[in-house]
């Protein structure tokens, strides 16, 4: 009788034993997953106030050169340079969705509507760009993606150019964010070049306390059958400097005017990007002129008819 209670005891003590550590294992994981989920808000947080920072007028510099090919006989090309002055404006902010569009002011007052950047934060679907003109639309695994974000880039006519998904670094005082993508050959080149198809990007975009810097070191690559040549590797520095938005009044004025018809462009656009679709093919020009062009009178009921008719 005497050995009763201890063994009793015993068991007891081991079951709360147990029980002290499942109940603390719990406190545990709920700490390391709120943790978790402060640091994942915080991180995104500091995402948006970086792709926010870009907007505004700024004095632009783009600055191109080749850097080294394996052919030693290759004769490298001139250095690029360029200036502008360029208006960003957020077209949309949903927080994880980011639309960015640039418009360029030159002479006096004259403006262009330049390119436009999407920021989508952990997207579902990604854009590949194949050669030529055509695209590829797939569903993302949403664990490659967790954390990250993709920018998409548009043409003038709000088509497609390039994605590509990154994560957004904050440490050591910078903000940076980079990602490498095969994109269709630069407008500074595509009507000069036919020695290469298609560019590899390794693209980069830092924040800074002046305005911000695209570098990109890019591939040239031509595509020969099933092979991929190299023919130059090129080294690439878009400064964007903050300037008062009072110089780019032309710009703010011309978007607040033609910004309805924009959205509708995007609008059709956007029901040809999907996965459903898998395949985007499109034509270079429909009858004798690029869409881009279709487009400078603003046809606001013609929108969808002309998009589809570049559409093969």
């Amino acid at each position: 009788m005497g050995e009763g209670p201890t063994f009793v005891s015993v068991t007891i003590f081991a079951l709360d034993s147990k029980s002290f550590f499942s109940a603390n294992m719990r406190i545990f994981l709920t700490y390391i997953a709120l943790l978790a989920t402060l640091q994942a808000s915080a991180q995104s947080t500091q995402d948006m106030q970086s792709i926010r920072s870009m907007c505004g007028c700024h004095e632009v510099t783009f600055a191109f050169a080749e850097t080294f090919s394996p052919d030693t006989g290759y004769e490298f090309h001139d250095n690029y340079s360029a200036s502008a002055l360029e208006w960003v404006q957020m077209v949309s902010d949903q927080g994880d969705l980011m639309q960015l569009q640039h418009i360029l002011v030159f002479g006096q007052g004259q403006i262009v509507k330049h390119w436009r950047q999407d920021w989508t934060y952990e997207p579902d679907e990604s854009m590949m760009y194949n050669q030529g003109r055509t695209w590829t639309f797939v569903k993302n695994d949403p664990l490659e993606v967790a954390g990250r974000w993709s920018q998409s880039v548009f043409q003038v006519d709000d088509s497609p150019r390039y994605s590509a998904i990154g994560t957004w670094i904050h440490a050591d005082g910078k903000h940076y964010w980079e990602a490498e993508s095969r994109t269709p050959l630069p407008r500074r080149e595509y009507t000069k070049r036919s020695d290469y198809d298609v560019m590899d990007r390794l693209n980069r975009h830092e924040i800074l306390a002046t305005g911000w810097v695209h570098e990109s070191d890019n591939k040239k690559i031509l595509l020969d059958g099933e092979q991929e040549v190299l023919i130059a590797e090129e080294k690439g520095r878009n400064t964007y400097t903050r300037v008062a938005d009072e110089k780019c009044q032309a710009a703010i004025d011309y978007w607040e005017e033609y910004n309805p018809f924009w959205s509708a462009v995007r609008a059709e656009w956007a029901t040809h990007y999907t996965a459903e679709n898998a395949q985007l093919n499109l034509k270079s020009k429909v009858e004798g002129k690029p869409l881009y062009v279709h487009f400078m009178s603003h046809p606001t009921s013609e929108i969808s008819s002309l998009v589809q008719s570049f559409i093969e």
